[in-house]
């Protein structure tokens, strides 16, 4: 098992450049006109804005929970809020994923399909609108409005369980459909989308479009591996569970990757930094600007020293 301290110190090292690299990239992204109109864009932002919510909540009482050692009185409906927030953003952060991986095929082998207002309101706005809704009304109603009450667990960071999911049925929805079936999706589209670009490369022979079907397919499958690495070992220990398979030897393991799961959050904006040229090029000249003002000064010091000597000797 892994204790509380080494949860504590591995998530706070990585929460505080994640919330900052997060605020940099929203930043570029909102007041950058090119950036902020580009299709394949808009569900990064959304889940930019995802992950910035999930650090600014989830993780500061994860901390606080960490450090106290686990020993934190808590009120039910805390509790709830807390599951919901935890497990609504998690969800939805995977599905807004899995549709990116679809939406991507669209934007670089039909780009005909948004190139209507209609065509682009239903075909990528309205997944856009629709997934949100349909993840935050669904766990509304499993935290806050069940038939009878939740199950609650002090000794764990995430302190409530919904009652509807001692209802089969429900469970085997959660899991298949929100869990195995977008990891899923990920993982065969992502690799589908390098096949055909790879294609497209050999086929089309042309330098430009290629570097625009470079551009827009690293920047998805790099996100895709993140989920890949981190998520789908989790998903597979859920479908274990559902299948009987438990001991000693697999709560450990699903212990660790339980904890792995919330790193997709942390390393998210900086696979976004990292796949993106024109945030990369804004990084860089950034450091770039930062060491040549460092120099500077120096410099300026260096000259007028020489010039200060002579008429202290005069």
């Amino acid at each position: 098992m892994i204790s509380n301290s080494i949860r504590f110190w591995f998530y706070l090292i990585f929460l505080i450049p994640s919330i900052l690299c997060s605020l940099f990239i929203l930043y570029h992204f909102l007041f950058d006109r090119t950036l902020r109109q580009a299709l394949n864009n808009h569900v990064i932002i959304v889940l930019l804005f995802l992950s910035l919510i999930s650090e600014v909540t989830n993780y500061p009482w994860m901390l606080y929970f960490f450090r106290n050692e686990g020993i934190w009185e808590r009120s039910f409906m805390f509790c709830n809020i807390w599951a919901f927030m935890d497990w609504s953003t998690f969800i939805l952060q995977t599905f807004l994923v899995a549709w990116a991986t679809i939406e991507r095929h669209i934007l670089i082998f039909h780009d005909r399909w948004v190139s209507t207002k209609t065509k682009r309101f239903f075909v990528h706005y309205f997944p856009l609108i629709f997934l949100p809704l349909y993840c935050f009304i669904w766990y509304i109603v499993i935290y806050f409005f069940p038939p009878c009450d939740n199950l609650f667990d002090m000794t764990q960071a995430v302190c409530a369980f919904p009652y509807l999911y001692t209802i089969y049925a429900l469970t085997m929805w959660e899991v298949i459909v929100h869990e195995i079936v977008p990891i899923l999706i990920i993982v065969v589209f992502s690799i589908a989308l390098l096949v055909r670009v790879l294609w497209q490369r050999h086929r089309i022979r042309q330098p430009i479009q290629w570097r625009k079907y470079r551009k827009m397919s690293f920047q998805l499958l790099s996100i895709s591996l993140i989920y890949s690495i981190f998520s789908l070992p989790y998903m597979l220990m859920n479908m274990m569970i559902l299948s009987g398979i438990q001991n000693e030897i697999f709560t450990a393991i699903f212990d660790y990757t339980q904890f792995l799961t919330y790193f997709v959050f942390f390393l998210f904006p900086f696979v976004c930094v990292l796949s993106l040229s024109e945030l990369r090029t804004k990084v860089q000249k950034f450091f770039y600007l930062h060491r040549q003002t460092g120099r500077i000064g120096p410099e300026i010091l260096a000259m007028k020293t020489p010039q200060n000597n002579r008429l202290i000797l005069q």
